[in-house]
């Protein structure tokens, strides 16, 4: 198994039970959708996979890496195993598509001498070789969306966390985004998405994970 979640729990202040008993596993190559409303509790078990959070009960296992005693200093090495891909997309606003890309290669330590060529491969496996210059404010939302994942894809991820990529986009846009998702998956990395949109859940035929106020009823 890739990932696994045994018993997690997420308590906030004044007793607010996010998560429950949550458990469930992840294997190599494996796509799921996650799906349930507004506040159900995805973003909550994304943020606690990358360790963005910590879980009160439970443990979160990914690859060689343990919730339970994992150390600070460790987080940023499990996190280059990740990519994340955020509704909003969380772009720099100040550095073009390019800029954007080039910069993740850079945190991640890839060697200067190949930054600017996997920054053009990465952003033309995404369509936007003719973009590269644009800044974020010049791009539509489903451009800016396709850059998020031009760049969670800088470290060769061993899985891809996807939340709500396609929540701001038209149809269209979202088209495009589950493609590029769904071309993740066949290349062998793992894909979770979360997304509330049932409809579009019903049209593939994937892994569902379905959370309801904090419970995990798959």
């Amino acid at each position: 198994m890739l990932l696994s979640l045994e018993k997690v729990g997420k308590i906030y202040k004044r007793d607010w039970v996010a998560l429950s008993d949550i458990s469930f596993s992840l294997g190599k190559g494996e796509f799921v959708f996650m799906v349930g409303p507004s506040g159900a509790g995805k973003s909550t078990l994304l943020r606690l996979i990358y360790l963005e959070e910590y879980p009160d009960a439970g443990e979160v296992k990914f690859d060689e890496y343990s919730s339970k005693t994992i150390h600070r200093s460790q987080i940023p090495y499990l996190r280059r195993k990740l990519g994340i891909v955020f509704q909003d997309f969380k772009l720099i606003r100040d550095m073009t598509a390019f800029e954007n890309v080039y910069f993740a290669l850079r945190v991640i330590g890839v060697p200067r001498k190949l930054r600017k060529r996997k920054a053009f491969e990465l952003l033309s496996w995404v369509g936007l070789t003719h973009k590269k210059d644009s800044y974020p404010h010049e791009l539509s939302g489903g451009e800016q969306q396709r850059v998020g994942i031009a760049r969670a894809l800088a470290n060769d991820p061993l899985l891809v966390l996807a939340d709500e990529p396609t929540g701001n986009l038209d149809p269209q846009a979202t088209e495009g985004i589950i493609k590029l998702l769904m071309d993740c998956h066949r290349q062998g990395t793992s894909v979770i998405m979360a997304t509330h949109d049932i409809d579009l859940v019903k049209r593939y035929k994937y892994r569902v994970l379905q959370i309801q106020e904090g419970i995990l009823l798959e």
